[in-house]
């Protein structure tokens, strides 16, 4: 295959499942390689779950296992959100696959490195990888094409403190690294998503009625769905890494933005995990993230509905 090249970073559970699904069936989009990493749920069933996603879409991609704890603490993972097998538990055989490495930070560095700048990176889980990855190869700043990162919230609350998103709260000493690397990176926060990326009933038995991918997408959103109903106002689910993945696809749905200077608050406390913007400079300090603000709904509904169709 001949196009973009792609490599995937995940702890796949029922949002990224959908994103994974976007990127694999996007007709000018090669992804290279898919690393996994502990987060939503341990890194042995994030990884089956990718290897799920890939046979369902009738993909050979690589899926390597990556790092299977953060940097420096024990891992903490959201099953009350997307299900204790971090696909809706409902009734998927989850099992029994075998990954293709489990050498998932080396081979994040060996398809930058491989193919210097024509990689597009997208994280999707903590970045715990990428961290690792930066600090046995530094040279993956200049050597990457682009990276983008679900991760962080440019506009409070987040959503497991009022001050951090889940993947930066995971592993902040790793979202530290990485911002402080010297890597460029487009942060598609949990506000944007909560903006643009609420998947309402409507719009779910439509996405439902597309076909088999599509019923897949919207079935494994069960213990979100109801965790939603229950504990916030959200009418329906909302869908952080699929809007991540269709910003990396159609980077001009972006219809706000700015170029500052981004930070991760590391360590303990009420800020762990929170997102620093310097929306007035940062002193001595150059822009190192694209944060987007708004994007264009519509395209991203659009990119989704194409995803499933079958």
């Amino acid at each position: 295959m001949t196009g973009r090249r792609f490599f995937i970073d995940t702890d796949t559970a029922t949002d990224d499942a959908v994103a994974l699904i976007m990127a694999l069936r996007q007709p000018d989009i090669d992804v290279i390689g898919i690393s996994i990493v502990a987060g939503n749920c341990s890194v042995e069933q994030a990884t089956q779950n990718a290897l799920y996603v890939r046979e369902l879409v009738g993909s050979s991609v690589p899926v390597h296992v990556g790092a299977d704890a953060p940097l420096i603490r024990a891992l903490e993972t959201a099953d009350h959100i997307h299900g204790v097998d971090g696909m809706g538990d409902i009734g998927l055989p989850l099992h029994g696959r075998i990954p293709d490495s489990h050498r998932g930070v080396q081979a994040m560095i060996d398809a930058i490195m491989d193919h210097p700048g024509e990689v597009e990176l997208i994280t999707i889980g903590p970045l715990t990888n990428l961290a690792l990855a930066l600090k046995l190869e530094p040279g993956i700043v200049d050597a990457v094409k682009r990276v983008v990162v679900m991760g962080g919230a440019a506009v409070l609350p987040g959503n497991v403190t009022p001050l951090a998103e889940f993947n930066f709260w995971a592993d902040p000493e790793a979202a530290h690294i990485v911002a402080n690397s010297g890597l460029h990176f487009e942060m598609a926060g949990w506000d944007i998503s909560m903006a643009h990326a609420v998947i309402d009933d409507e719009l779910a038995a439509e996405l439902q009625s597309l076909g088999e991918l599509g019923g897949f997408a919207v079935g494994i959103q069960a213990v979100l769905r109801e965790f939603c109903r229950e504990n916030t106002d959200r009418d329906g689910f909302d869908l952080p890494d699929p809007l991540a993945m269709a910003i990396a696809i159609d980077p001009a749905m972006v219809t706000r933005e700015s170029e500052r200077f981004v930070d991760v608050i590391h360590g303990d406390g009420p800020a762990r995990g929170m997102t620093i913007v310097h929306e007035h400079g940062a002193p001595g300090r150059e822009p190192n993230c694209r944060v987007i603000y708004e994007v264009d709904r519509e395209r991203f509904v659009a990119l989704l509905r194409g995803a499933m169709q079958a």
